[in-house]
């Protein structure tokens, strides 16, 4: 697992969340623990290097 540091696109305090090398990539959504909103978060790994990350706000809510 590694740890990602990221800023929460809704209250933009960093957060952090263990990702693991193993998927590859995913595509889910988590809520931030800071405020509580819904973030639609996106990575990719090769191998053992993250090679993109996003999170996004959820349009709507």
């Amino acid at each position: 697992m590694k740890e990602h540091f990221f800023s929460c696109p809704y209250c933009w305090e960093e957060i952090s969340m263990l990702l693991d090398p193993e998927e590859e990539s995913s595509d889910y959504i988590e809520d931030c623990e800071v405020c509580c909103r819904p973030i639609e978060i996106s990575f990719k790994f090769s191998g053992s290097h993250l090679v993109s990350f996003e999170a996004r706000k959820i349009e709507g809510i």
